[in-house]
């Protein structure tokens, strides 16, 4: 897949990093990439995707924009309060990057259609806020072998890891799955959620960002990817820490 003169200006910082290139800028406009979830860890990494060149970017959320989402979901702006979140979304996308292809899915993530919704795409990025949706999603990423980048958010906390289940390591042992770090979902209520406890606007912005990196370096094949690490940020105590976890 060739790029334009256009595009070879646009992505000149990508092309000068020799992990990167213009094959690798090329990888990226071939690519497919889901994102579940619209709101505030879906936006900046949509935003940085399309701005990355990532060629074909899904979009799966049933919901509209309220005017209590601003706080925290930049890629919708005032006057996209009441529309649907997807078209919201991908109009942003359009207006950052006319390149990539914007693919919107107005639903809800059910049994009924995850695994279809995976299956057409290279790597799949968590964006979700319920537990419900984290497990399907989970489960469909394992059930058709695409990677899974996971991010959660908690008041002034989140953090971001990678699932490949189906993979094995050096040593030929399997990665871990998202039930080996969560077995089970937390029982009804335990758990409050963002409209209950709050979360500081900013805190989206460092984990989706972070977990768009992960996409980057899966679609690329650079770096390490957290797979099999937590990586957990304190926002209030500036802190990062990762924990390793096991099949």
């Amino acid at each position: 897949m060739t790029l334009s003169p256009e595009e070879l200006e646009r992505y000149a910082r990508h092309i000068v990093l020799p992990e990167v290139g213009g094959a690798g800028q090329q990888a990226l406009k071939a690519a497919r990439v889901l994102v579940v979830g619209a709101g505030g860890l879906g936006s900046p990494i949509l935003q940085y995707l399309a701005a990355a060149g990532v060629g074909t970017l899904g979009i799966v959320d049933d919901d509209r924009v309220s005017l209590s989402n601003l706080q925290r979901q930049v890629i919708h702006g005032s006057t996209q309060v009441g529309i649907a979140k997807v078209a919201s979304a991908a109009e942003a996308l359009k207006a950052i990057n006319p390149h990539v292809a914007v693919e919107t899915h107005l639903v809800r993530l059910d049994a009924a259609n995850a695994d279809e919704m995976v299956r057409g795409f290279d790597v799949i990025a968590d964006g979700s806020d319920n537990f419900a949706t984290r497990y399907l999603l989970a489960d469909a990423c394992e059930k058709a072998r695409k990677p899974l980048v996971h991010g959660s958010l908690s008041r002034f906390d989140g953090s971001v890891t990678v699932f490949m289940p189906y993979a094995q390591d050096s040593e030929g042992r399997p990665y871990p799955a998202y039930r080996d770090l969560f077995p089970a979902p937390p029982p009804p209520g335990t758990v409050p959620s963002c409209a209950e406890a709050g979360v500081l606007g900013v805190l989206p912005g460092v984990i989706g960002t972070l977990q768009a990196t992960e996409v980057l370096k899966l679609l690329l094949g650079i770096g390490e990817p957290l797979v099999g690490r937590l990586l957990l940020y304190d926002g209030l105590g500036a802190r990062f820490d990762a924990i390793e976890y096991g099949r």
